[in-house]
């Protein structure tokens, strides 16, 4: 790979101080839960016994997979672009999230197959119309990939440059389940049975005939299983740009909120290129898409919710930001015993 990331875990020599200013918090001792782990995390992160989330965002990267011809999907191709208008016209699920938690949104066109035109606030980083069916060849090129992770890091610069520390990305591409399905079965050794799941609305049949599918397309691969080699082979364009995303905003020590199925194997496919990327990680929930689980157990990930969700879009990541805004302002806001003349009512 060309493309390089400076990326190194978080200092955890405040780590004790940080855990000493909490536990002196008008509360007994672990009693806000989670709460108090999120607040350690952000806190090592940023290395300050004050931490802050400033100007969140959101991006959504959008592309289409040449594997949709196979019929691996309930919803048509269509979709995809449909969608970004409505991304774009405020009408989608990630919209009224982002809208009620006040969070920045920029919408990415990654490599749809369809032509915009230069539509106004649509930023065009497009690779290509889509990328090849991997039934039959490598979806993506290294080249092409290569150009994914430096266009994810160049939007997530842009956006620390105006002054964000915390983002989260969310996908729009029919067909990214099946890229996800294969990502994690090669990357992370998981049965493909166990990776395969509804989509978008396939029933128990429509699963079956996905996963033969799937089967069929890795028994036609014949690469050399490397990473690098793998991320091309089975790739999308809107993940490979989350990968960089996702990477660079690692690189910037920036709070990062995981979404679902397919934006964990985005994470997945980060941590197997930089280890160190999975410190900024914070998993937002677990969703409904049936390998998500599986792929949250392998990553050793604790999830902050489980509400039946598998929208995408990166709602699920959104939706959990109230609970990280709550630790940081739970470990700023609150009192000390000795500040309120409280006398410590717990061993």
């Amino acid at each position: 790979m060309i493309t390089k990331f400076n990326i190194s875990a978080p200092e955890l020599r405040i780590m004790p101080y940080l855990v000493e200013k909490i536990d002196n918090l008008t509360k007994p001792k672990g009693s806000l839960g989670r709460l108090e782990e999120l607040a350690i995390q952000v806190g090592t992160i940023q290395q300050t016994l004050t931490p802050s989330l400033s100007l969140p965002y959101h991006i959504v990267f959008g592309g289409d997979h040449g594997i949709t011809a196979e019929g691996v999907s309930y919803s048509p191709a269509e979709v995809t672009p449909q969608m970004i208008f409505n991304f774009l016209a405020g009408g989608a699920g990630i919209n009224f999230l982002a809208r009620q938690h006040n969070i920045n949104i920029k919408i990415v066109d990654a490599g749809i197959n369809y032509d915009f035109n230069g539509l106004k606030n649509l930023i065009d980083l497009k690779v290509r119309m889509g990328t090849r069916n991997y039934m039959n060849e490598a979806a993506v090129t290294l080249q092409e990939m290569e150009l994914c992770l430096q266009r994810g890091a160049q939007v997530v610069t842009d956006c620390h440059e105006e002054g964000c520390n915390v983002i989260s990305f969310g996908e729009m591409g029919i067909g990214n389940t099946s890229t996800s399905s294969m990502w994690m079965h090669l990357l992370a050794g998981i049965e493909l049975e166990k990776c395969v799941g509804a989509g978008s609305g396939f029933d128990s049949e429509g699963v079956k005939r996905k996963l033969a599918l799937l089967q069929k397309a890795k028994n036609n691969y014949n690469g050399d299983g490397s990473i690098e080699d793998v991320l091309c082979y089975f790739g999308g364009y809107e993940m490979l740009m989350t990968v960089g995303a996702m990477l660079k905003a690692a690189e910037l020590k920036m709070v990062i909120l995981i979404d679902g199925f397919i934006m964990t194997n985005c994470a997945l496919a980060a941590i197997k290129l930089y280890p160190q990327v999975a410190h900024y990680f914070i998993y937002g929930h677990q969703g409904d898409e049936y390998g998500h689980k599986y792929l949250l157990d392998y990553l050793q990930a604790k999830p902050l919710l489980y509400f039946g969700m598998r929208l995408g879009e990166g709602t699920g990541a959104v939706c959990a930001y109230p609970l990280v805004d709550s630790a940081v302002r739970m470990i700023n806001e609150m009192a000390t015993f000795a500040h309120a003349k409280v006398t410590k009512y717990f061993a």
